[in-house]
């Protein structure tokens, strides 16, 4: 049986031979590949075999699952319920992403621009396929402002601040990912014991807030686009 960990390292030099992807690149889509099957293998092990009083695994992921769907109502109302999967797919994601660089030799996926911008598009696509499904050719109305003849302005301002919502979500995703992990590499390789715990244990709560924000931000963004343009 073939070992995981040299699985994925033939996997990440595939990728730079074949494809001529950089090793950052390949790096970041070896990891990607690997949050993922965690990712499903750990919802196969939760769900296998329901039980109606839940224990181990089953209770653990009920906890944090319905943590999120409890945050997604509480900020997107009863109308937000339908984006509970798409919301819980990201923060899972994005979060499992974040800690698996604390693990000495793993590097976490949302340290690559790429990957933290293939999210926000996500979430900036959804945002306005949401707003459309919902509202139709009205939806427009998000962009034209309260005066109609501001109407011309305020499109091209409503439009440059809506494109901005990618960029800002992808590059402080990315910049504190990136930077906390040139940091922890940096003390590993000046002091390597006991001196970067301290920055691993921050990165424990780096990783659980830059998830929490952008699930937070994918939310309200999804949340503007359903509500009635005034």
């Amino acid at each position: 049986m073939v070992h995981p960990l040299l699985f994925l390292q033939f996997f990440r030099e595939l990728l730079v031979e074949t494809l001529h992807i950089s090793e950052a690149g390949a790096d970041a889509i070896a990891y990607t590949w690997l949050v993922m099957a965690l990712l499903l293998i750990v919802s196969l092990l939760a769900t296998k075999g329901l039980k109606t009083v839940p224990s181990g695994l089953q209770n653990f992921m009920e906890v944090i699952v319905g943590g999120i769907e409890n945050m997604v109502v509480e900020t997107m109302g009863e109308k937000g319920k339908p984006y509970f999967p798409l919301i819980a797919t990201i923060a899972l994601f994005v979060l499992v992403s974040n800690l698996i660089g604390l693990i000495p030799g793993f590097y976490p996926p949302t340290a690559n621009l790429n990957t933290t911008a293939a999210c926000a598009i996500i979430v900036f696509l959804s945002t306005h396929i949401v707003g459309v499904k919902e509202h139709g050719l009205h939806y427009l109305k998000h962009f034209m402002g309260p005066i109609w003849w501001l109407a011309p302005i305020m499109f091209f301002i409503e439009v440059i601040g809506h494109l901005s919502r990618p960029i800002s979500l992808s590059l402080r995703l990315f910049g504190n990912m990136n930077g906390h992990e040139l940091v922890l590499m940096i003390f590993f390789g000046l002091v390597p014991f006991l001196v970067p715990l301290p920055m691993m244990v921050m990165g424990v709560l780096v990783s659980f807030i830059q998830a929490f924000v952008f699930m937070l931000l994918a939310m309200i963004y999804i949340q503007g686009s359903l509500e009635e343009a005034h």
